[in-house]
């Protein structure tokens, strides 16, 4: 029994050496590899075992043997550990003050700095810039502020189109890039292709990245509506050089003309903008804006409230649609129901929708409000409706005053 306890004491007591000496040596190597004086650190060690070593072998013994010379020994000792680590000691009661003004140990985080590149961008030295650039790519090559920076440049200052589409394919090749920044640079890729090479072609091939990218979703939908509205490279010209617009000489004694009904401009066909709607929409049926003006053609025009309201729904039920749109065309649909049909339950059942899509929003309290006052509204418009204007005597203002008899 007493062998298994000193058994026992003796693998307790070689753990706890183990793990002494583990932490220990941890803790040395983690000193040493944050230390900007690896060897005179070691060297302060070296000292440090050897003082703790003369006064364990020979000034303890001493001091116990006689009291008045151990103690000046062994407090010469501790004079001289405080001469080794007086700078250690310095450090571990100035630097939790110091690290309030320059942030301690913290280790900072390398990151690519384009102020000089930005600074000789202004003064006009775009090469120079790209130079200063490129050596921050060098040693961060998939850094996305750099890359859009050069290619901003190639674009904006140097027109180098080729080398900014080249910049952008290889930011998109590479991997680790959210999609909404590869989404912007496609955008501003697009941009750059409108705006300098008159290249309609080109800014809906990126544009048509951006939906292959980010799939079904708001901004493919935001992508798909400007490609519909994208238009010509003859419309892009003319937009940058306008002809000039001749000024119509205008009308003499306007008030003096029995009427002036004849001068108004002509009104747009609307049966000719339906049909140019939906030839459009053929081509481009994510095209939200005409879908919109087709149905308010449908609906006052023909006064085919149902073409309207399938139009409309077609909007509102499309998927990843923005919550402010869907409430508008609900909304417009109301509106429309209310204008062309008898019964107001059905512009009920649209504002309803409204809160039952989106009950936390703000629309469905402004759509609450708006059904409490529906019957207000429908009397207010069949009362506006009702009231027909009197026939007036023309010319009223060219007949002579006629003095009344005396």
């Amino acid at each position: 029994m007493q062998s298994e306890n000193s058994i026992y004491h003796i693998v307790r007591g070689t753990v706890l050496v183990l793990i002494v000496a583990g932490l220990l040596g941890w803790a040395l190597i983690r000193a040493l590899k944050r230390s900007g004086e690896p060897a005179r650190l070691l060297f302060k060690w070296v000292l440090t075992a050897g003082v703790i070593a003369f006064a364990h072998w020979k000034i303890v013994p001493l001091a116990a043997a006689n009291p008045f010379i151990g103690v000046p020994l062994a407090a010469a000792c501790g004079l001289a550990l405080a001469a080794i680590w007086r700078q250690a000691l310095t450090d571990i009661v100035a630097k939790p003050f110091g690290s309030l003004y320059d942030g301690g140990d913290v280790e900072i985080e390398p990151r690519p700095y384009y102020s000089v590149a930005d600074a000789k961008r202004k003064k006009g030295l775009y090469h120079e810039a790209i130079v200063e650039i490129r050596k921050q790519l060098a040693k961060f090559p998939t850094d996305f502020e750099g890359q859009v920076k050069l290619a901003e440049i190639q674009a904006e200052n140097l027109n180098d189109l080729p080398g900014t589409e080249l910049t952008i394919q290889r930011l998109c090749a590479q991997s680790g890039h959210a999609p909404i920044n590869l989404v912007f640079a496609l955008n501003s890729l697009a941009d750059w292709h409108l705006k300098y090479g008159m290249d309609p072609d080109a800014a809906r091939q990126d544009l048509e990245k951006v939906v292959e990218l980010v799939g079904e979703s708001e901004v493919a939908l935001l992508a798909a509506q400007r490609i519909a509205h994208l238009g010509s490279k003859e419309m892009l010209l003319a937009a940058r050089n306008p002809p000039p617009l001749p000024v119509p000489v205008g009308v003499k004694n306007i008030g003096l003309m029995q009427s002036s009904v004849h001068l108004k401009p002509a009104e747009s066909d609307p049966a000719n903008l339906a049909a140019q709607y939906v030839e459009h929409l053929k081509v481009h049926p994510q095209d939200t804006e005409a879908r919109e003006k087709l149905a308010v053609i449908y609906a006052d025009h023909y006064g085919r409230l149902d073409l309207a309201a399938d139009q409309l729904d077609q909007l509102i039920e499309q998927p990843n649609q923005p919550a402010k749109l869907v409430v508008r065309w609900l909304n417009l649909l109301a509106d429309l129901q209310l204008r062309h049909d008898a019964d107001p339950d059905a512009a009920r059942h649209s504002l309803e929708r409204i809160i039952e899509r989106y009950p936390k929003h703000a629309a469905a309290d402004i759509a609450r409000n708006r059904l409490n006052l529906l019957n207000l509204e429908i009397k207010a418009r069949d009362k506006s409706s009702g009231v027909r204007m009197g026939t007036y005597e023309q010319n009223i203002g060219l007949k002579q005053n006629r003095a009344r008899p005396g």
